[in-house]
């Protein structure tokens, strides 16, 4: 007899509390704990599709956004594994299956993860370890034609850095983020990021600072691998409102991304040059405009158009969930924001809450030209989160006026009792912590 879906999560949530605890760190950067159980798993990484690895700072799930739904588009099956999730843990496993990949299922998750826990024995390892390693197994396990390996933090120490011939090696742009892990300059973390690339494998690499192109460059050229960097092997422009593509073997013109944003131009023109860079997969144009036509990405300036948190605010207001986090990912999420403000003018306000290892002043620096009005929010059952007081002092050093609000739908409800002649545009953003219970309380999680 079949165990229920409520005891099977139960059971998964018990196993997952238990791997919590092998470890008194919940980040430990190193390779030798994964080199170990990947040992006594039979190396099942050494078992996969062919793998494009993908590292930086932001823009890492977005892309893999595009290369999942182009891959899929052209009748292949991809496997995905990506972090941190929003709302469930099945959210970083997403299983290949023929017109379109599935998320890994709890029964699926529970096996693996129990085969990971036996072979662990009880020794140290972190939660991150030890479900890359069940991921790794998920994919040898199930065929496919493709697997997406996005870099949880750094690169060159981070758990999925153990496949020694990925079939590319892409790096999104790199930025401030992190510094307590991969160093305090610009150059020490696009060194960490830069460490994935493999001896002769093909380098994708998004545009970047000087700074970190060229440890970028330099790096490749160590390994020998050949490097397609941005507006140099390929380029990415906005044409009336569409996206153009070209490289050495010709221009594509496609439609542009439903991701919103300038950014997801750049994301998408990332994933087409990953693509045509690589030899093994055949992707025609047709392909190309439907993956980057139809890839979604949860909490990445994603408007939300149904569920509960609508009737908390304003009649008539917008809602916008963005996960970003550090300096640049505010700048582009209010680039996104002065777009839509061209479009339609609203007053903006900003629901914000965010970890305690971000620099909030940098962050929210971002929007003090759009906006003076901001409520700093707690993020609920979260470990290291950042207290609103903390939150509201770095608001108010930058010259704007700040509330505080006990969680996201009180801020709602404080805002519906605003008399404003226009319904506002309401950004929820500062921690994907955040948006991730925004979209639980909403009701929407990513299916």
């Amino acid at each position: 007899m079949n165990a229920s879906p409520d005891s099977t999560k139960a059971s998964l949530d018990a196993l997952i509390g238990r791997l919590s605890a092998l470890h008194r760190k919940r980040i430990d950067l190193g390779l030798e704990r994964m080199h170990r159980l990947l040992e006594r798993l039979d190396h099942p990484e050494r078992k996969l599709p062919p793998v494009i690895h993908v590292a930086g700072t932001n823009g890492k799930g977005s892309t893999v956004a595009y290369l999942r739904a182009t891959l899929e588009a052209a009748s292949l099956r991809v496997h995905a594994y990506t972090s941190p999730y929003l709302v469930r843990i099945n959210e970083c496993f997403r299983l290949g299956r023929l017109g379109g990949g599935v998320l890994v299922t709890d029964d699926e998750l529970l096996a693996a993860l129990e085969q990971v826990e036996r072979v662990n024995a009880g020794e140290p390892a972190t939660v991150f370890e030890l479900k890359t390693a069940a991921a790794f197994l998920l994919f040898a396990q199930n065929p496919a034609d493709a697997v997406l390996l996005e870099v949880g933090l750094g690169g060159r120490l981070d758990s999925t850095n153990v496949v020694d011939t990925p079939a590319a090696c892409v790096i999104t742009p790199v930025s401030m983020d992190h510094m307590d892990f991969l160093g305090s300059t610009l150059a020490s973390i696009a060194a960490e990021k830069a460490a994935i690339i493999k001896r002769g494998v093909p380098v994708i690499c998004a545009e970047q600072t000087g700074e970190a192109m060229a440890v970028i460059e330099a790096q490749a050229r160590q390994m020998r691998a050949p490097l397609f960097a941005a507006n140099e092997s390929w380029h990415v422009n906005v044409e009336h409102g569409r996206l153009v593509y070209s490289d050495e073997r010709g221009l594509m013109d496609l439609a542009a991304p439903r991701l919103f944003g300038r950014h997801q131009f750049d994301n998408a023109g990332l994933a087409i040059a990953t693509l045509r860079a690589i030899a093994t997969f055949k992707v025609n144009q047709a392909a190309f405009e439907a993956g980057i036509v139809g890839a979604e990405w949860p909490a990445r300036m994603q408007r939300l158009t149904s569920g509960e948190l609508l009737a908390l605010g304003p009649q008539g207001s917008e809602i916008w969930l963005d996960g970003g986090h550090n300096a640049d990912g505010g700048r582009v999420t209010a680039a996104a924001l002065g777009d839509l403000e061209e479009r339609v003018s609203r007053p903006l306000v900003v629901i914000a809450g965010m970890m305690a290892n971000k620099d909030a002043k940098a962050f929210l620096a971002n929007f003090a030209g759009l906006t003076r009005h901001i409520i700093a929010v707690p993020i609920p059952d979260t470990e290291n989160a950042m207290p609103v007081d903390h939150l509201a002092d770095a608001v108010r050093s930058l010259g704007m006026r700040v509330e505080i609000a006990p969680g996201v739908e009180a801020a709602l409800r404080s805002l519906a009792k605003l008399a404003c002649e226009v319904p506002p545009r309401i950004l929820i953003t500062g921690s994907l912590y955040l948006a991730g219970h925004v979209l639980g309380l909403n009701g929407t999680p990513p299916a």
